[in-house]
């Protein structure tokens, strides 16, 4: 293990492995510059750009091989993933359908034989230090910015460019982009990040400020592989848990991003990217910007025909200039849900919503509900949060059609008995009129999962004030309050944005538990995982009284004609 000096902390670095050891990847090519046709496409593999610094990083470009030197615009897929790893197919519960992405594919990436047949160029990029490309490896940050940004100039002034260069692609393809976005680079005309998280710490690494131990080392182990040294993002992230200099450097100026923005996220990356791609959205500067939130699992929507179809209006619009529907499009689009597959598209003017009217349901700790109005007196609720089965159950019955859409907060008066801190999960269940729990998508595999999830470790129940609103709570995270014995405190949780619609005689449901509520496919989950857990003794729910325990809930009405 080797670190850098950054400052304010150690950068905590490791050597590369082989990259042509790397599992579950196709073979990797030879390093040498290669050209060839292929399919109607002019592939350029292993193309050199130099950075500002001297270091060079490797890009394959494709063309459209019967017009390759067309003033073409450029779409720039950036990740760390190896440009090599290319398919046309998905794991099968990712409900990716046979014909939708070709197999020069790249993960996550624009599909080249797509864009190549409509007029595009599609570059896909190994950053620094990511398998054969020169340098070591940053995990995001400002230098990747800058690498992103030069590699962006670079592209553009190539002879058969028109010197427009957008950015599309999920997670890490989307992340990028607000990154450099914010940088502005001249060529850079549009970006569409498709579901990337905008912070780091919140979303990424610390839930709540309890440390995520299920993607986050696996995901360090994916950027592993390098000819030089790679950040070892697990250990940085286990050597940080609170906000310090680390997680500031690397934070994304989000209101400096005025590029023309096609965002779209989903309810459904509960513990990744919802809350993230929505905040960015929210940020930015741009005049011309757009948000589209969906239910759907996340990479059947990104390569389904109808949104490609989404993308090319937009890239044809500021990458050719070109006269597209995005005219018509309205600045929110969103899908309220009534199940995993039952969900009605619409448009909306802004987000949050304006005519949102927040209503606290009240916890009753004795009858194990939610309602309109506090109880008059203060009980408690007790469970085991070392049990599997332990856990604080609160519902609500709806006497109408209600539609719930936005950030919902949780306001808790909790003891921790027997011990001096408290992790705090928390799901939202949607149950049917016969008491059945209705499951919603989750991730990109799964069909059971809850409405939202939210989490919180007591000791970081602190609030950035100036951040924070009546209905979404942003905790500081840079100090710990560990409690005393018999000691009752307020903890406010924010749950991640969502939509969904109850008709009369369905439920909410509220579930508290000191552990992950959704454990399904263990170990391998592809969701938020939490296991270094400071659990002991008894968790205690106060509500009624003195104690407001309750969930605030986005009740939107039908908008006026």
């Amino acid at each position: 293990m080797t670190e850098t000096s950054e400052p304010g902390f150690e950068l905590i670095m490791r050597d590369g492995v082989d990259p042509s050891t790397a599992p579950n990847k196709p073979p990797l090519p030879p390093r040498a510059y290669a050209r060839r046709e292929e399919e109607g496409l002019l592939i350029e593999r292993n193309v050199a750009v130099p950075m500002r610094d001297g270091i060079r990083i490797l890009v394959d470009i494709y063309r459209p091989a019967d017009a390759p030197d067309t003033d073409l615009p450029i779409l720039l897929g950036w990740s760390p993933y190896g440009k090599h790893g290319l398919s046309d197919t998905l794991w099968p519960p990712s409900g990716v359908q046979p014909g939708w992405m070709s197999r020069f594919t790249a993960f996550e990436a624009p599909d080249p034989a797509f864009w190549c047949a409509h007029g595009y160029a599609v570059v896909f990029a190994d950053p620094r230090g990511a398998w054969l490309s020169e340098g070591d490896l940053r995990h995001n940050g400002i230098g990747e910015g800058e690498d992103c940004y030069d590699c962006i100039e670079w592209l553009a002034a190539l002879p058969w460019t028109n010197g427009k260069v957008g950015m599309t692609g999920v997670s890490y393809l989307a992340a990028i982009e607000y990154l450099v976005a914010s940088l502005k680079p001249p060529h850079l005309a549009a970006i569409n990040p498709w579901e990337g998280f905008s912070d780091w710490y919140r979303e990424f690494a610390y839930h709540g400020g309890i440390r995520e131990t299920g993607f986050v080392p696996r995901g360090s182990d994916n950027l592993r592989f390098s000819l030089g040294r790679t950040e070892n993002t697990d250990a940085n992230v286990r050597a940080h848990p609170l906000y310090d200099a680390f997680w500031k450097s690397k934070e994304v100026d989000l209101t400096a991003i005025d590029v023309p923005a096609y965002v779209v996220a989903s309810w459904s990356d509960q513990g990744l990217h919802t809350r993230g791609t929505i905040e960015a959205w929210r940020a930015m500067a741009s005049q011309q910007k757009w948000l589209e939130i969906h239910g759907q699992k996340k990479w059947a929507h990104y390569y389904q025909p109808s949104s490609k179809a989404k993308q090319k209006a937009f890239f044809d619009h500021f990458l050719k200039g070109e006269e597209t529907e995005i005219a018509s499009w309205p600045p929110v689009l969103i899908e309220v849900r009534e199940s995993a597959y039952v969900r009605e598209t619409r448009a909306e003017r802004e987000w949050p919503l304006a005519r949102t009217d927040y209503r606290p349901l009240f916890l009753n700790a004795a009858a194990g509900t939610l309602g309109p109005q506090a109880p008059a007196a203060s009980a408690s609720l007790r469970y085991d949060p070392l049990d599997e089965a332990g856990e604080a159950v609160f519902d609500h019955r709806f006497a109408e059609d209600t539609e719930l859409t936005g950030s919902m907060k949780l306001k808790l008066w909790v003891e921790a008995e027997g011990a001096d801190d408290m992790d705090l999960f928390v799901a939202l269940q949607k149950l049917d009129r016969d008491g059945n729990v209705v499951g919603f998508i989750f991730y990109a595999f799964y069909d059971n999962g809850p409405i939202a999830l939210g989490w919180l470790r007591a000791s970081h129940r602190a609030l950035d004030t100036a951040r924070s609103t009546p209905w979404q709570p942003v905790h500081s995270h840079i100090a710990e309050e560990r409690l005393k014995p018999g000691e009752i405190v307020p903890v406010e949780i924010e749950l991640w944005p969502s939509s969904t619609l109850f008709h009369a005689g369905e439920s909410l449901r509220v579930v508290v538990k000191g552990m992950d509520i959704y454990r399904d496919a263990l170990p391998n989950l592809p969701f938020a995982r939490h296991e270094d857990l400071r659990n002991a003794g008894t968790h205690i729910i106060h509500a009624g009284g003195e104690h407001d325990s309750h969930l605030l809930v986005p009740v939107v009405p039908p908008r006026p004609a």
